[in-house]
C-alpha cells in the first residue's frame, strides 16, 4: 500500500494575511458585535474552550501556523503569545436558582471576574443589563479564565428577568446574612462608583449590604462584592434546599 503523502502546514508569513487582519479588527467592540466573533489568547483559554466544547473558527499557533513575530504584533498581551483562537460568541438565557445581574458595570476586568465567580458559585449565568462592558472583549475573556466558554453570559433588562431580585447596596439598612431569601434569586449589582440606578434598586424585592469594619473603606470593588455576596447567598440557599 502506498503511504499517504504528508502535506506540510502552510505558515503565515505576511502581516496582511486575512486571519491576522481579522484578529486586529476583533480588538474593537463594534466589529465583535457585527461579526459575532471574539478572540481568546493564550494556551489556557484555548484549552478551556476545548473542554467546554466551543469550536474555534481557527487557531493560530506561533511557529507552527504563523511566524512568531507576526502573532506577537496582533497580541493584546505585552509579552506576546504562543496561541490565539477566534471563536463565535455564545449567549445563555437567564435562569437558574441563583444568577447575577449587572447594570452599568463598565470595567471589562470586573465583568470577566464576575462571570468566573458566578460559574464557580451559582448555577445561573451572569445577566448583563444596559451600559455593561463587553464580556467578549480581550480583557474580560482573560479575566473569566475560560468561564465565558463554560458558562456564557446572558443579556436582558432586569424587567425581563424572573425571580426574587436582591439588590446589593452599600447604604442599605439590612445586612445580607439577615435578609430572607427566595428561589429563584437574582443578585443585582451596579457600577463601581454609582451603584445600581435608583429605578433598578426600587424595582428590587429586597436590598442588602455587606457589613464591613468601621475603620475600613465605604465599599468594595464590584467584583469583590459579587464574590462575597454570591458565596453568602449560595450557602444560605443550599440550606433551603
Amino acid at each position: 500500500m502506498q503511504a499517504a503523502l504528508f502535506v506540510p502546514r502552510e505558515m503565515i508569513t505576511s502581516p496582511h494575511n486575512e486571519k491576522l487582519k481579522l484578529i486586529r479588527k476583533l480588538q474593537g467592540r463594534k466589529h465583535r458585535e457585527r461579526s459575532g466573533l471574539f478572540v481568546a489568547e493564550g494556551e489556557d483559554l484555548v484549552e478551556a474552550a476545548e473542554r467546554a466544547g466551543a469550536e474555534a473558527e481557527f487557531v493560530l499557533v506561533s511557529g507552527r501556523d504563523v511566524e512568531p513575530g507576526l502573532l506577537d504584533e496582533v497580541s493584546e498581551l505585552g509579552s506576546g503569545t504562543r496561541v490565539i483562537g477566534v471563536y463565535r460568541q455564545r449567549w445563555s438565557a437567564p435562569g437558574g436558582a441563583l444568577s447575577v445581574y449587572l447594570e452599568g458595570a463598565r470595567d471589562p476586568g470586573n465583568v470577566g471576574t464576575i462571570i468566573r465567580t458566578a460559574h464557580a458559585l451559582a448555577d445561573g449565568p451572569v445577566i448583563l443589563g444596559p451600559e455593561c462592558a463587553d464580556p467578549y472583549s480581550p480583557k474580560a475573556v482573560r479575566a473569566s479564565m475560560g468561564s465565558v466558554f463554560a458558562r456564557p453570559p446572558a443579556s436582558a433588562p432586569l424587567a425581563e428577568v424572573d425571580g426574587f431580585k436582591l439588590a446589593l447596596d452599600a447604604g442599605a439598612g439590612d445586612v445580607l446574612r439577615e435578609v430572607e431569601l427566595r428561589r429563584p434569586l437574582v443578585l443585582c449589582l451596579g457600577a463601581e462608583r454609582e451603584g445600581l440606578p435608583a429605578a433598578i434598586a426600587a424595582a428590587a424585592d429586597a436590598t442588602a449590604r455587606i457589613p464591613m469594619r468601621s475603620e475600613g473603606p465605604d465599599s468594595l470593588n464590584v467584583a469583590a462584592a459579587a464574590a462575597v455576596a454570591t458565596y453568602e447567598v449560595a450557602n444560605r440557599m443550599a440550606d433551603l434546599a
